[in-house]
């Protein structure tokens, strides 16, 4: 099996800059976003460092040694710059970074999270987010005091709990599966989800075509006045004679608040 993916990101209608990051490193089967906390010190360079530390950490071992740990690892390793960053730069405020990780091995998959940056899966037309929000509004959910459908628009929800840069131990979740062909994941940051409702994007990605499917999210999430950066990178698994040439076109925590 090979994977193509088709990765995009823009700054908003509203913001300033853009403090989302992503990385494309399909030789090594790796790809992540990730999403600087707006209203913090040097989002977008946290963000930036995530990326950058996980690209020099996968680049520096052969395929065969990858693992869920050593990804891991690059997330402390970012984690604990970006701690020394924010003391010794930022006079102490917090440059922190949202991340999704999506790592693929032969035949499996691996989501690795912090925070609210999402990680979906397409599978035989059923689409269903794997990653589970590290969100004020996500625990309430899970202790009966707020309704899902609720929380996309409850007034709590752009408060996270978990983030890189944030403590000095950093958590990560992870998930992993068996991969078929024809699987699409989508990783994105928060800017595309506040947009655009999850049967929306189902709707869009069952097109077919990744390109085409991630321009039209895109465009959706600009048309409503993107109110936060928008990335989002997606990943088909197929055969390989079933790749399309256009396809590999590159076009315990504190609270606070990501706003």
């Amino acid at each position: 099996m090979a994977q193509s993916s088709h990765a995009q990101t823009h700054r908003g209608t509203v913001r300033k800059i853009n403090e989302d990051a992503f990385l494309e490193l399909p030789s090594l089967g790796i790809w992540v976003v990730a999403d600087g906390m707006g209203g913090h010190a040097a989002g977008d360079v946290a963000s930036q460092l995530v990326t950058d530390t996980i690209q020099s950490v996968v680049e520096a071992v052969p395929v065969e040694q990858m693992s869920c740990e050593l990804l891991t690892q690059a997330l402390q390793e970012a984690n604990d710059k970006l701690q020394l960053m924010s003391a010794n730069e930022f006079s102490g405020k917090v440059a922190g970074s949202t991340v999704v990780i999506l790592w693929i091995r032969e035949n499996r998959y691996h989501l690795l999270w912090v925070g609210d940056s999402r990680g979906y899966l397409l599978r035989d037309e059923q689409f269903t987010q794997v990653t589970k929000d590290h969100s004020q509004v996500n625990d309430m959910v899970d202790e009966g005091l707020l309704r899902a459908e609720e929380a996309e628009h409850h007034p709590l929800a752009n408060v996270i709990t978990r983030a890189v840069g944030v403590d000095s131990k950093l958590e990560v979740d992870i998930k992993s599966g068996e991969l078929q062909s024809g699987d699409v994941f989508l990783l994105c940051s928060d800017g595309l989800n506040k947009e655009v409702s999850d049967f929306e994007i189902e709707h869009t990605l069952l097109s077919g075509n990744i390109i085409d499917a991630g321009m039209a999210l895109m465009h959706a999430s600009l048309v409503r006045n993107a109110r936060d950066n928008v990335t989002c990178i997606l990943i088909k698994n197929s055969l390989q004679n079933e790749i399309n040439p256009r396809a590999n076109d590159e076009s315990t925590i504190p609270l606070f608040n990501k706003s």
